[in-house]
C-alpha cells in the first residue's frame, strides 16, 4: 500500500499519492477547512465544492441554497457564492425562481438512468483507449495507490460510515485516471457532462454494503489488469459490466423515491 504518512487534511483511507492526484476535486472538498484560494479563482473553487456536494447527495433534491449560509460554511464572501450558484444553474444542477432563489434540481429517475446508460458506453470506450494507448508511470502510480487504499479499507471486513469518504476518493481516482489515460479530451468532457446528473457520478458510492463495495473493488483490479496487459477488448467489456452493474444497484436504491417520467 502507498505510504500513509501525513494523514492531515486527507479523508480516512486515502494515501498521499491519491490525495495529490485528486487535489481539490476530492469528494470531501466541500468540508470544513477546504482552501478556496488554491483554485484559479475563488468562485471556481466555490462552484467545484458546491457541485461536489450536490453530486454526492449532501444537498437533497429540492433543497434551497442560501447565499449567506453557504458563504459562512465555505468561509468566503457572498460574491463568489453568488457567481457559483449562477454557474451551477447554467449547468442545470440548480433551478432559480424569483423571490425564492436557488434550489437543487430534482431529476427524474429516467434521467438518472439515461445518464448511466450513456456513461456505460463512454467509460467503456475510455477504458479501451487507455489499454490501447498505455498508461504513464504517473497514471499507474495513482491507480495502484487507489487499489491499495481500497484493499486496506476492505481488509477490515466491515465498513464504517467514516470509510465512505475514503472509498469515494478511491473510486473517483480510479475512474478519473482512466478517463485521462484515454488521451481524448472530448470523451472526458462528455463523461463529465453525464456526471453532472446527481447519483450518476463516480464521486458517489451508490451502495455502501461491504460485499457490494468489495465486489466492485475487485472489478477495479480486473479492469486494471486488463489495461496493463493491453487487452483492450477485455478492459472495455469489464468496464461496461462494472458500470452497468452499478446502474442496476442504483435503480433498486432509488426505486419509488425519485419521480418517473409520466406515461400517457
Amino acid at each position: 500500500m502507498a505510504a500513509m504518512a501525513d494523514q492531515k487534511e486527507r479523508p480516512p483511507g486515502m494515501s498521499a499519492i491519491v490525495s495529490d492526484a485528486l487535489g481539490e476535486t476530492a469528494p470531501d472538498s466541500f468540508g470544513e477547512g477546504a482552501d478556496a484560494e488554491r483554485a484559479p479563482t475563488r468562485s471556481l473553487s466555490v462552484a467545484d465544492r458546491i457541485r461536489a456536494s450536490i453530486l454526492s447527495g449532501d444537498f437533497e433534491p429540492g433543497a434551497r441554497l442560501h447565499e449567506v449560509r453557504l458563504s459562512e460554511r465555505l468561509g468566503v464572501s457572498r460574491t463568489p457564492v453568488r457567481s457559483a450558484l449562477q454557474s451551477l444553474a447554467s449547468e442545470g444542477l440548480l433551478e432559480y425562481a424569483p423571490n425564492r432563489g436557488y434550489s437543487v434540481r430534482r431529476f427524474l429517475t429516467s434521467e438518472i438512468v439515461d445518464a448511466y446508460e450513456i456513461r456505460t458506453m463512454l467509460e467503456s470506450l475510455a477504458t479501451r483507449l487507455a489499454a490501447e494507448r498505455g498508461l504513464t508511470d504517473a497514471e499507474r502510480a495513482v491507480i495502484e495507490g487507489a487499489l491499495a487504499d481500497g484493499d486496506a479499507i476492505l481488509a477490515k471486513e466491515e465498513l464504517e460510515e467514516s470509510d465512505r469518504i475514503g472509498y469515494g476518493a478511491v473510486n473517483f481516482a480510479f475512474h478519473d485516471t482512466i478517463h485521462a489515460a484515454s488521451r481524448c479530451r472530448m470523451l472526458g468532457d462528455m463523461i463529465r457532462m453525464c456526471q453532472s446528473v446527481p447519483q450518476s457520478s463516480h464521486r458517489n458510492v451508490v451502495s455502501f454494503e461491504y460485499l457490494e463495495v468489495r465486489r466492485r473493488h475487485e472489478d477495479h483490479h480486473r479492469i486494471y489488469d486488463a489495461i496493463l496487459l493491453r487487452d483492450a477488448y477485455r478492459a472495455e467489456m469489464l468496464m461496461r459490466e462494472h458500470v452497468a452493474s452499478v446502474k442496476t444497484g442504483l435503480v433498486r436504491s432509488i426505486s419509488g423515491r425519485a419521480p418517473t417520467r409520466s406515461r400517457r
